[in-house]
């Protein structure tokens, strides 16, 4: 069965990667989630998509000249007002220490194409050491030779290249950096190398996929996993 991933949680509902986010998908049934992880200025990892903070939250800036206690002041459910109370930027460490109470899988995804974030994949992995989280996480990245460099570190970790264009048979370039699944865009992800690339052991994850002609194709055809927005949806698409 096609797992669901709630892509930044459940953004379609709550404020994008906040821990109100991950816990609603969590309710929802997703059976895993999707986040980004940058560094704070004195290298903390924290969890936010864009390098700069103005989108998501109250502040202005980018994540990487705020300091941790500075970051955490910021309240990321400012663009979904309806919440009453603040939500904070979360550390990945957060996240981590929360799925210790659930069997949630977590797609981490190293936001490193910008700014190449020194230090960053020994930090993730070192917490994915700390909570025992090996056989729960994947991680991805634009920045292949980042996830090159991860799996270096640790093989035993699930590591996923990402990409948004058509790439010739995906499943040979994810064996040959020693990558187990691969995340394009939905639209580079047509039938073809979908069956193929899990023919050759190769799971296949899309983003971001909200539409139900595309959710519906993707579980028609056995597809490992859809990354979405809306875990309620995708659940109900797929329980049909």
């Amino acid at each position: 069965m096609t797992l669901v991933f709630a892509h930044r949680g459940y953004s379609q509902a709550y404020p994008e990667n906040t821990m109100k986010a991950f816990k609603e998908a969590a309710l929802a049934g997703a059976h895993g989630l999707e986040l980004d992880v940058q560094l704070t200025k004195d290298g903390q990892l924290v969890v936010i998509h864009d390098e700069k903070v103005d989108r998501t939250t109250n502040g202005k800036g980018f994540v990487k000249d705020f300091t941790f206690k500075e970051i955490r002041k910021l309240d990321a459910s400012y663009k979904k007002k309806r919440l009453l109370q603040k939500e904070p930027i979360p550390s990945l460490e957060e996240v981590l220490e929360w799925m210790t109470t659930n069997q949630i899988i977590c797609n981490i995804e190293l936001k490193n194409g910008v700014f190449p974030y020194k230090g960053m994949e020994e930090k993730v992995i070192d917490l994915i050491h700390t909570y025992k989280m090996k056989d729960r996480v994947i991680l991805s990245s634009f920045n292949h030779y980042s996830i090159v460099y991860c799996y270096r570190i640790d093989q035993e970790i699930e590591t996923a290249p990402l990409f948004s264009e058509g790439l010739y048979m995906p499943w040979v370039y994810a064996q040959s950096i020693g990558a187990k699944s691969i995340h394009p865009r939905h639209t580079a992800a047509p039938n073809e190398l979908v069956r193929a690339s899990i023919e050759y052991g190769i799971a296949v994850r899309p983003y971001t996929v909200n539409k139900e002609k595309d959710l519906q194709r993707f579980f028609a055809i056995g597809c490992s996993a859809v990354i979405t927005d809306d875990p309620v949806k995708a659940l109900q698409i797929r329980n049909r």
